[in-house]
């Protein structure tokens, strides 16, 4: 007969063996998943790319930017979530004389800060004064060009702010004048650089009109306008944003929170969407297409964008700085076997840089595939099948899609005998190189801000700010001064075209393909709706089963 051990002992064991089991059933247990808890409370879980480089409107330089930005402050217009035309915002009403030179907007009322505070007429004219200070150097200040005065403000030639077009008669009245009748301006106004920001918390954090303020970098210091506010940035892990209780229209949010959560590897995103962690990601590696098509088609995505990938070539660079080389590096792509070899989303092979109907626009088609033009040129600027030619530096940012395309160009380009090395680094730094010119050749992509070809076409002028090729043609910029001072659009549409011309003869950029949106989103995402502009106002999401 065996021993038994005394009645006290029995039951700390039993409650050990209870512990026991208990675990053993929770490893047995399926795990809740985020998607399934976000559907519990309302979170939706975000996959974006690359880790915004900076939450101040003011400074956004890149769709992720805008992603989360845009959650977090609101503009005076905002965006219909179907078509993002012109809807109601921070103005309740605006209105605009015939000669559509001057806009004079209403502020609600209601409109308030996330910290309470009330909006003010003279908070905005105090925010649009900031994005144009020669100081802060906001990346996106030249749309605000269209308003009076403001580029000599923004270049320094105008020293007195009153002078520029923009004014407030009242306490909730902003009158905007502008230089130009501009059909476009009220779409402009949906990007971040227009949105009104809280000079108040700035100066408090800070010297408000000069790079380096972190007031939009810690929910201790964070104040917005939008239907959401900061409650977190785990910098390389998640942004999360949580309702905004002092939202002008807070009863039509229904999400609770929002969670972005940055990726560099597109397969890491995919991999966390497949495993219930996300709604929805950005992007998708191009390899995985086909299975989703076939397992899941509901929720492949491949919506139009107007959206351009393209190469930067630096032209202060020797022998870059060679059109005849630049051409030689353009002739010898085949974008067709590049978008249907490897993308397989629906891409277009880039025939010129402004995506076809942009806006009504038709532009012209200049790119072609031959290798023996390309060898042609060569010969004709001294090198023949490359002879002379340094190995030039590919630079892109940290992505197995982007690593991909790198490699086919590699490839392309070393049939014509011109050698180049991938450069991979993460995107803060490649914006770092981008900003300086420490580059030769470097991997770029454009969306458009609103629906013109001017979105595009502006980039390339001699004194913008996203030009970053070192490349000028006084003729160009005339072309495109002409066209955005053209009403009529047949005249305007010439102008550009001519312009576009000009651009792709001198290739100082390398288009690739005019890009969809393919991604994955989950079906229990509600109110999410297929844009040009990858654009989804996040007040009109919803989660439901």
């Amino acid at each position: 007969m065996p021993v038994l051990p005394p009645a006290s002992l029995l039951r700390p064991l039993s409650c050990v063996f209870a512990c026991i089991a208990g675990l053993l059933l929770a490893a047995c247990s399926p795990r809740t998943t985020l998607v399934e808890e976000g559907l519990r409370t309302q979170t939706l879980h975000r996959g974006i790319g690359p880790e915004p480089s900076d939450l101040d409107p003011h400074l956004a330089s890149s769709l992720n930017d805008i992603h989360v930005i845009s959650a977090l402050f609101e503009g005076l217009v905002g965006e219909h979530p179907e078509t993002l035309a012109p809807v109601p915002g921070l103005a309740a009403r605006w209105e605009v004389p015939a000669d559509g030179l001057a806009y004079t907007f209403h502020l609600r009322p209601d409109a308030r800060w996330s910290d309470g505070r009330p909006i003010a007429a003279e908070d905005v004219v105090a925010s649009f004064r900031r994005a144009l200070s020669p100081s802060l150097g906001a990346p996106n200040a030249e749309l605000l060009y269209p308003v009076l005065n403001a580029e000599a403000y923004h270049k320094g030639r105008l020293a007195d702010f009153s002078a520029v077009g923009i004014s407030t008669p009242d306490t909730h009245v902003v009158r905007v004048a502008l230089e130009y009748p501009a059909s476009h301006f009220l779409s402009l106004l949906s990007h971040p650089v227009w949105f009104p920001v809280p000079l108040h918390a700035i100066a408090a954090a800070g010297a408000p009109d000069t790079r380096g303020n972190r007031w939009a970098s810690t929910p201790a210091t964070f104040v917005g306008s939008g239907p959401f506010l900061l409650r977190d940035w785990r910098r390389g892990q998640v942004i999360v944003a949580a309702a905004n209780p002092a939202y002008w229209d807070a009863a039509t949010v229904r999400l609770r929170a929002v969670h972005f959560h940055p990726f560099d590897s597109v397969e890491a995103a995919e991999r966390a969407y497949r495993a219930g962690q996300l709604h929805v990601i950005d992007t998708l590696p191009p390899g995985r297409v086909e299975a989703w098509r076939a397992s899941a088609p509901a929720q492949l995505r491949a919506d139009p964008f107007l959206d351009i990938y393209f190469y930067r070539i630096n032209t202060a660079r020797p022998f870059l700085n060679d059109v005849r080389v630049r051409r030689a590096l353009s002739l010898a792509l085949d974008r067709e076997a590049l978008v249907s070899a490897l993308l397989r989303g629906g891409q277009r092979p880039a025939t010129g840089f402004v995506p076809p109907g942009t806006g009504g626009y038709e532009p012209p088609s200049l790119l072609r595939h031959d290798p023996d033009a390309a060898r042609a040129l060569l010969a004709e600027a001294g090198h023949p099948e490359g002879r002379g030619l340094p190995v030039f530096d590919l630079l892109y940012n940290t992505s197995e899609n982007h690593r991909r395309i790198a490699e086919v160009l590699q490839q392309q380009w070393r049939a014509i005998g011109i050698q180049t090395r991938l450069v991979n680094q993460e995107f803060s730094t490649l914006l770092d190189a981008r900003r300086t010119g420490d580059f030769q050749l470097l991997r770029s992509g454009w969306v458009a801000d609103y629906n013109d070809p001017l979105s595009f076409l502006a980039l390339f002028t001699k004194d913008s700010a996203q030009n970053f090729t070192g490349w000028s043609d006084p003729a160009y910029d005339r072309a495109i001064y002409e066209a955005t001072r053209t009403l009529d659009p047949e005249r305007r549409h010439a102008l550009y075209r001519a312009a576009e011309t000009r651009l792709l003869e001198a290739s100082p950029i390398l288009p690739l393909y005019f890009n969809t949106h393919v991604y994955l989103l989950h079906p229990a995402v509600r109110g999410w709706h297929p844009t040009l502009l990858d654009r989804h106002p996040l007040k009109h999401v919803s989660l439901e089963p």
